[in-house]
């Protein structure tokens, strides 16, 4: 069998350019799209974040909202937006610890929402709220966020007000 050089050749630039058509599209799908906030990590341990979370709610004696969602949910974001909005920032900060907690594309940690009595797959972002023992007092069953953006900054208000300590 005889190697064709100019078949060698072909090839080789064919493999360079596919990857350098594939890596930018394998990177957007790791980072936020332009102008999104970076919320939720995918190498972070979502059980140990929550476990710390927990620890600082009993010491500040607070309740910890576990948001779960993806940095491409546009609802995801602005839900964070509204977050930081007054009032909700003074609200969260007084009576919330926040853990984020990345979902991949509704495939990723799948067991820790399920453990919430959350139906992921009802749609993101999905919020749980716990006590500072970890108890569930709010785990949202029907995908009430996952429409965010047609939500006003007042239902997360309501939301903050009816579930603080």
């Amino acid at each position: 069998m005889t190697l064709n050089p100019l078949k060698i050749a072909r090839t080789a630039l064919f493999a360079s350019t596919l990857a350098l058509v594939a890596a930018p599209a394998l990177h957007a799908q790791m980072t936020p799209p332009a102008g999104k906030k970076h919320l939720y990590s995918e190498t972070a341990d979502p059980r140990a974040d929550i476990a710390a979370a927990l620890k600082q709610a009993r010491r500040e004696h607070k309740r910890v909202i576990v948001d779960f969602g993806g940095d491409w949910c546009g609802d995801c974001q602005v839900l964070d937006i509204y977050f930081h909005q007054a009032p909700n920032e003074e609200l969260l900060t007084k009576n919330f610890v926040v853990v984020h907690v990345w979902i991949g594309h509704i495939d990723t940690h799948l067991d820790i929402p399920e453990g919430y009595g959350i139906n992921i797959h009802k749609g993101v972002p999905a919020l749980a709220v716990l006590d500072a023992n970890g108890k569930v007092v709010y785990a949202q069953a029907t995908g009430e966020f996952e429409n965010m953006r047609n939500m006003s900054s007042q239902s997360v208000t309501d939301f903050l007000t009816k579930w603080k300590r």
